[in-house]
């Protein structure tokens, strides 16, 4: 029998993979953190009826993880976070004081072809604002956006947010006589022009029966690039971009629709400008969630952004940082098997001093323990051989320099401390 493989579209972490995971958690928390926003986390586990109230068939149908329980009750592994969100708050909505800044980093799970920058269980910050109805909520949630590519090195121009607003493209369709009942059907059409052949996407626009003029009239409006000048809603959210110091980050999109049926304002997209990758982040406004799944009308705007995306992009421009996955600040290797209990005992009264320290638990040569260490990027080695063991002393051994010097064992641990600190 062969090696069992993983479950196709999900992802092993190892060492290196899941230090990245938690170096981009780290950047996320200080960026949400830093506007004022509180963690939060929802179940892993939700009834199916939570995503059918607005989240849309495909997603629901096609995209969805869904079993029976035991109960015969249909459950759903969360695809999103979004409607679990409103759901907790509509359970203590006269509660919660408003408005409510609330942020999320978890796994996620999509039924979907695996490809580049897409599985099916995949990580995903969730970032949303509620109990503000205005533009300049939606622009302090695109500059969050705008705030953690800047940390991570991505700066605008890597990657730039594109804007709409879904009321001025309903006024749109609107004028171009489309009729309510085909609406959604066009914004799923105009979410995926960027991922159709225009005769494929002309063919579909026949389909949801549109005719020729007014194809050439939605061609016309989704190539204009001023007509945001006639939303006081965008006018409003790019003048607060501006004050947040973003601006140059966000631009208006009249393609930029967002698939989801439960958008209501306000929708923006983040794209790297070389066009190779999908969408690395969406969002926008949604009024009607909370209500939906029960609660309260609570205005609503946040976005959602995976990390796979994310790190193909920094890889691709050099931005990656070099993170060390072992954590070790001092390695005590063991210099014989007469030693070894001293190494042990040793060990434990550096973890004691702080010290975030490794025992090597075989006496192979020396020599092999510390290359061993170099290899794993460990800074620091506490020897305690014979001579040291009689001379109650520690050898420490600064990796990085080569530098080496004896130390009474009683001052190992501080001495250690003062050099991994950089006070030494």
């Amino acid at each position: 029998m062969g090696t069992i493989q993983a479950v196709k579209g999900t992802r092993d972490f190892y060492p290196e993979d899941l230090a990245f995971r938690r170096w981009l958690y780290e950047r996320i928390r200080e960026v949400s953190e830093g506007y004022g926003y509180e963690e939060y986390d929802g179940p892993f586990l939700e009834r199916l009826d939570l995503y059918a109230a607005r989240s849309g068939e495909e997603l629901v149908r096609k995209q969805s993880f869904v079993f029976p329980d035991r109960g015969g009750e249909m459950i759903a592994l969360r695809p999103e976070l979004t409607p679990s969100l409103a759901r907790m708050v509509a359970m203590r909505s006269q509660s919660l004081p408003r408005p409510l800044r609330w942020w999320s980093f978890g796994p996620f799970w999509r039924y979907e072809r695996p490809q580049q920058g897409r599985a099916r269980e995949f990580f995903q910050w969730n970032i949303d604002l509620l109990g503000v109805d205005s533009p300049e909520a939606d622009a302090e949630i695109a500059a969050i956006a705008g705030a953690l590519f800047q940390a991570v090195g991505l700066g605008p121009d890597k990657v730039q947010i594109l804007v709409n607003d879904r009321r001025l493209a309903e006024r749109q369709l609107s004028q171009m006589g489309i009729d309510p009942e085909k609406r959604t059907g066009v914004f799923h059409l105009i979410d995926a022009r960027d991922r159709m052949s225009k005769p494929a996407w002309d063919r579909q626009a026949a389909e949801l029966g549109l005719g020729a003029q007014t194809v050439k009239e939605l061609d016309s409006t989704l190539n204009d690039r001023q007509a945001w000048k006639d939303s006081a809603e965008l006018t409003a959210f790019f003048a607060a971009t501006e004050a947040l110091g973003v601006a140059e980050s966000v631009l208006y999109d009249p393609s930029i629709v967002r698939g989801l049926d439960y958008y209501t304002g306000i929708v923006f997209e983040a794209r790297d400008t070389s066009g190779e990758f999908r969408a690395i982040l969406g969002g926008g406004r949604y009024d009607n969630l909370v209500s939906d799944v029960g609660g309260e009308p609570i205005p609503a705007t946040g976005f959602a952004m995976g990390d796979m995306v994310i790190h193909l992009l920094m890889d691709k421009t050099g931005v990656s940082p070099t993170i060390r996955s072992k954590p070790t600040q001092v390695l005590v290797p063991s210099f014989d098997v007469e030693s070894m209990t001293e190494a042990i005992s040793l060990s434990a009264e550096l973890r004691a001093c702080g010290l975030r320290t490794e025992w090597y638990p075989t006496a192979v040569r020396l020599s092999a323990q510390l290359k061993y260490a170099d290899r794993h990027g460990i800074p620091l080695a506490a020897i305690i051989g014979p001579d040291e063991i009689s001379s109650s002393s520690v050898t420490i051994k600064d990796l990085r320099t080569g530098a080496q010097e004896n130390v009474p064992r009683s001052q190992a641990g501080p001495r250690l401390v003062e050099i991994a600190s950089g006070a030494g």
